[in-house]
């Protein structure tokens, strides 16, 4: 499955729309820039939240909270320790399953890995359309929204660090 993600209009307080690969939009990103912290809602055609993405308040290091339903999916933050700045660490609520983002973020070229098998791709190449990167879930059983909402955490705490926002 791939996804068409705009990134000119990937900032805090914009709304975007994911189109899948024949121009279907399939998710929209809505952030929420009037709140105290950064937030993100990405919803479905019909504007059903699918996922909440929040900044984690009172962190040590700069930390995205992904949530359904009100309860925690997943928290993403860079990797502690890491001689690479593009690597983070994604933990999901059962405690014991980690993914694994590497690679250069602020290029919109990097994988989600889990145990060292790939579900997902970010990439700019062989895109036509500028100022645009796919997001290529490679896995059938995995979880689009998730790892759609993944890759807005990781982009967004990298762009943090450098400064961008």
């Amino acid at each position: 499955m791939r996804f068409l993600v705009r990134d000119r209009l990937l900032a805090f307080g914009d709304d975007y729309w994911i189109e899948d690969d024949q121009g279907n939009k399939v998710f929209l990103v809505d952030g929420k820039a009037i709140r105290l912290r950064d937030t993100f809602e990405l919803k479905d055609t019909r504007g059903r939240v699918l996922i909440d993405i929040r900044q984690k308040m009172l962190a040590l290091r700069d930390t995205m909270v992904i949530e359904r339903d009100g309860e925690p999916l997943a928290t993403v933050r860079r990797k502690r320790l890491s001689l690479l700045r593009n690597h983070y660490r994604v933990s999901l609520a059962d405690g014991r399953t980690e993914l694994d983002v590497s690679g250069k973020i602020l290029d919109r070229e990097f994988a989600v890995e889990y145990d060292g098998e790939l579900l997902a791709v970010i990439s700019r190449r062989r895109l036509h359309v500028r100022e645009t990167y796919g997001v290529d879930v490679v896995r059938e059983d995995a979880d689009p929204a998730l790892l759609i909402a993944v890759t807005v955490c990781v982009i967004h705490l990298a762009e943090k660090e450098r400064g961008d926002d």
